[in-house]
């Protein structure tokens, strides 16, 4: 499966990429938005790229070798940490740094853990294996019921989480949930006949909260996003794709509040969606929205 970048064209837009200027792409995932915004800063510039799966870094760095891509800076970690990167990579004033919040066409096709309820794969569900012990299986197997109850409202937005949450403690008690096919088992049989046959399949939401929970999404975005400013030069633009409405409204209110502090402005005011035809081309994209605001 080839990793299609969402809202490509409206990123080269608003950031308007020139030759020598500098960017960081702290979720370089397949490098889709990055070899773009190369092209258009030249060899001259720089883009330092991050993300926390070490496997698309390992797989981005032989592209880039094949292609002799000599000013692509490839680090494999969390852009929880993007200040300590920037400082270790002596990079200096940033001209953009994109966020994009989609997970990978990889990481749900062949990654092997879990994030796809389509295949039936160890219940995993951790961009970095290396990076923390609680995967979705502890959180099935261990947490109380409250607590996955409240993941599976707060995060997905699940209307039958109590009902799920239910059949997870009782099967759980009879033997360990520990692959995706057993949790989507599990949710078929504890949801109503009429919700396994909407469009949206079943497990959809119980999967995207479980995959926030386990890598700690929306906590790491609030803190990366805080550290946008400084890293930026004056005139520098910081654009944040989500998929999420609880993404889109930790951007949105990041940059009022910094707006009210004259610390960005914000060049968004309405988010940037994908068009007709893009989500005819890449389905994944009809949720993305785009947001962009600039350093005074």
């Amino acid at each position: 499966m080839i990793h299609k970048p969402v809202l490509l064209n409206e990123v080269l837009e608003i950031f308007d990429p020139k030759p020598g200027e500098i960017y960081i792409d702290a979720t370089v995932n397949g490098g889709g938005h990055a070899y773009a915004i190369l092209e258009r800063i030249g060899p001259e510039g720089k883009l330092l790229g991050i993300d926390w799966d070490c496997e698309l870094i390992d797989k981005l760095k032989v592209k880039s070798q094949k292609s002799k891509v000599t000013n692509l800076v490839l680090t494999c970690d969390n852009y929880v940490n993007l200040s300590t990167i920037v400082i270790e990579h002596n990079l200096g004033e940033v001209s953009g740094i994109l966020f994009d919040l989609g997970f990978s066409s990889y990481q749900l096709a062949s990654s092997g853990r879990g994030f796809s309820f389509l295949r039936d794969e160890p219940l995993d569900m951790r961009f970095n294996t290396n990076a923390t012990r609680t995967n979705a299986a502890t959180i099935i197997n261990t947490w109380e019921g409250k607590a996955i109850e409240d993941i599976l409202r707060e995060y997905g937005g699940e209307r039958f989480a109590e009902r799920i949450v239910r059949g997870i403690l009782y099967s759980r008690s009879r033997k360990k949930i520990t692959t995706t096919r057993e949790l989507v088992g599990v949710i078929y049989r504890s949801v109503p006949g009429w919700y396994l046959r909407r469009k949206i399949h079943p497990a959809t939401r119980t999967f995207q909260a479980l995959r926030i929970a386990v890598n700690s999404e929306l906590e790491n975005l609030t803190s990366a996003l805080e550290d946008t400013p400084k890293l930026l030069r004056k005139g520098g633009i910081v654009a944040v794709i989500s998929f999420h409405s609880l993404e889109n409204k930790i951007v949105k209110n990041f940059f009022r509040n910094a707006e009210r502090q004259d610390i960005l402005k914000v060049i968004t005011p309405k988010p940037l969606r994908p068009t007709r035809f893009e989500i005819k081309e890449n389905t994944r994209a009809r949720s993305a929205r785009l947001r962009a605001a600039q350093k005074l």
